[in-house]
């Protein structure tokens, strides 16, 4: 078997949000197996920057899957065709020699193109701020183990807390629904006491800034599931509608 593959790159440019944009096709020669799909578009990258092309614009930071930056559709899949997978975590020896591979950013209006592969996701963060703060008189420190926590809750709230707003439930959605990730920030906090008072408020702020981003609404297909890398479950959404219908 080989240990390096040549592909067929198949990837969206775009000046920016007001640029119609188009496909370019590129090859990507001598791609070793051991590559990270990141790692394959820098080689990419630097054959073109040797040439004096304009490398592709794409979104990345930690490559361990933790920061959620490394948003792209990977022949038609958000991070690609691995479930539980982001893109910085998907590696070539998932791919064939020859392979063609189409590479496109997010597709949402609420994520502009800032260029090629990366979109503006300021309209996460405009949710996360909707829900302001938690009001909690600690005193001194107190020691975490004794916070009255029942760990069917922590467990739950943990699962939920796995989010690391990447977008996939976005991108993967036919309406670009955003209520995968909103819920799952909702009920991280709705299950722990810290997050008690401000709890019903919370949940309304969220929700309208959701609506106001321009994100559509759910039609529970569940697509947000199946894309999410960190496998959060359509549990959290009916979590979070019990939530805003008590408040």
């Amino acid at each position: 078997m080989s240990e390096n593959l040549n592909l067929k790159l198949k990837v969206w440019r775009q000046k920016d949000k007001n640029d119609k944009g188009k496909f370019v096709d590129y090859d990507a020669k001598d791609i070793s197996t051991h590559a990270s799909f990141l790692e394959m578009i820098d080689m990419v990258n630097e054959d073109l920057s040797t040439k004096g092309e304009d490398p592709i614009a794409f979104d990345h930071d930690c490559r361990e899957g933790i920061c959620g930056m490394c948003s792209m559709m990977i022949n038609g899949k958000a991070h690609g065709h691995l479930a539980g997978t982001t893109t910085c975590q998907l590696h070539m020896h998932n791919f064939k020699d020859g392979d063609s591979i189409v590479i496109e950013p997010w597709r949402a209006k609420a994520f502009p193109v800032i260029k090629d592969l990366m979109v503006n996701r300021k309209a996460f963060d405009t949710i996360i701020q909707a829900g302001g703060f938690i009001s909690v008189n600690t005193g001194g420190a107190p020691d975490a183990n004794a916070l009255p926590i029942p760990k069917v809750d922590a467990d739950v709230a943990m699962e939920a807390a796995a989010c690391i707003g990447c977008g996939a439930c976005v991108a993967s959605c036919k309406n670009s629904s955003a209520m995968l990730f909103t819920s799952a920030k909702v009920s991280q906090l709705a299950m722990l006491p810290q997050g008690q008072v401000e709890r019903k408020e919370r949940v309304k702020k969220m929700v309208a800034a959701m609506d106001e981003s321009g994100f559509g609404n759910c039609t529970n297909q569940y697509e947000c599931e199946a894309a999410c890398p960190k496998e959060i479950s359509v549990k959290f959404i009916a979590k979070m509608n019990k939530e805003y219908i008590t408040a």
